[in-house]
């Protein structure tokens, strides 16, 4: 059997070989997984602090009936996550030890952070027990603040429906984006990657997450505040480049949703191998509150100065040389342009 360490919550004693930064201790399921030679081992990363502290209170209600759905055939491990990053570091051990599937369970923030520790200077993580016969899978139970991902599906954040979605255990090879730049390694995303205005709007929403989904409108806007349009050149799938004037938000999607439930990106989907590019240019204040009912709706595309198309892959650099256009991924901040982003196709086994 799979030998998970002290970053997961098990009856046995184990064994934990870290190479990253030290995982606390969290407290035992109670779930006896000495009954078969061969369970299936889950690790739970949750996020306790996520929405305020409403997913660690949520999960720990979920536990019960966690323990008596799957407790049956599979070890159910739990880790806690103690700060940013963490929930990477905990992701790339268990898939290293063999772990049949990695569930996020929090917002976009944790799945995203889990989605990046499938990944390991620039390559996929692999297993290194000799008895794995498969790869790792990731799953999702949203109890986050925002939920964008799972939107795309038609998920809701109904934590037992998404405890069915495991025990059925039907997986799918999804898409993931990469971002790579000139002095920094690889990043990875599952969601949606924007450029500009929104991104800034999101590094500032990222400071108000107490407020719940008010959030989305403190960071939108203080945006706003000193937003100028800016002149960029952009290349398409290592074409040429080309010139954009009074860009205003580049948004690349691999799902619909971001913002809280706005549909930017809506003919995106994680499975064609293909991302999606809607960009706004020459966009005003109030041409957001004009058509901010088309940007949720997904409406937006027939809207002048909107544009799409389909891309494997897109980079982007500034005109002006003054810097500080922000970019970033999944609502985490990634520095600033120049940036490339790319799809990495079915790269990920998915639970559904």
């Amino acid at each position: 059997m799979v030998a998970f360490g002290r970053g997961f919550s098990m009856v046995n004693t184990m064994v934990f070989r870290s190479e990253f930064q030290p995982i606390t201790p969290e407290r035992f399921l109670g779930i006896d997984s000495s009954s078969s030679s061969r369970r299936k081992d889950l690790v739970f990363i949750v996020n306790p602090q996520g929405a305020n502290g409403r997913t660690g209170r949520e999960w720990r209600k979920l536990v019960p009936y966690l323990k008596s759905r799957l407790g049956k055939d599979c070890n159910i491990c739990e880790s806690l996550t103690s700060g940013p990053c963490h929930a990477i570091d905990i992701t790339r051990e268990a898939i290293r030890e063999g772990a049949d599937a990695v569930i996020a369970v929090g917002g976009d923030g944790t799945l995203h952070e889990v989605v990046n520790g499938f990944f390991w200077a620039g390559k996929p993580v692999a297993s290194q027990m000799n008895e794995s016969t498969r790869s790792t899978a990731l799953g999702l139970i949203p109890l986050g603040t925002g939920s964008d991902f799972a939107r795309t599906f038609g998920w809701k954040n109904d934590p037992c429906e998404a405890v069915e979605r495991v025990a059925r255990g039907l997986r799918s090879k999804i898409d993931v984006g990469v971002i790579s730049g000139e002095s920094c390694e690889n990043h990875y995303f599952i969601n949606i990657a924007d450029i500009h205005l929104s991104a800034k709007a999101g590094f500032h929403a990222a400071r108000y997450k107490r407020f719940g989904k008010l959030c989305y409108v403190i960071g939108a806007l203080q945006g706003f505040m000193g937003h100028q349009n800016q002149d960029m050149r952009i290349k398409y799938n290592e074409g040429e480049w080309v010139t954009c004037p009074q860009m205003t938000a580049i948004c690349v999607g691999n799902a619909k949703y971001f913002g809280g439930g706005m549909k930017i990106t809506p003919n995106a989907d994680p499975f064609t191998g293909n991302l999606e590019v809607v960009i706004l240019q020459d966009f005003k204040w109030y041409d957001f509150v004009l058509k901010l009912h088309k940007l949720y709706n997904g409406t937006h595309l027939s809207v002048k100065n909107v544009s799409t198309r389909s891309v494997l892959s897109i980079e982007v650099e500034e005109i002006s040389g003054k810097g500080g256009i922000y970019i970033q991924s999944d609502g985490e901040h990634l520095g600033f342009l120049p940036k490339k982003i790319s799809v990495l196709p079915a790269a990920i086994e998915m639970i559904f």
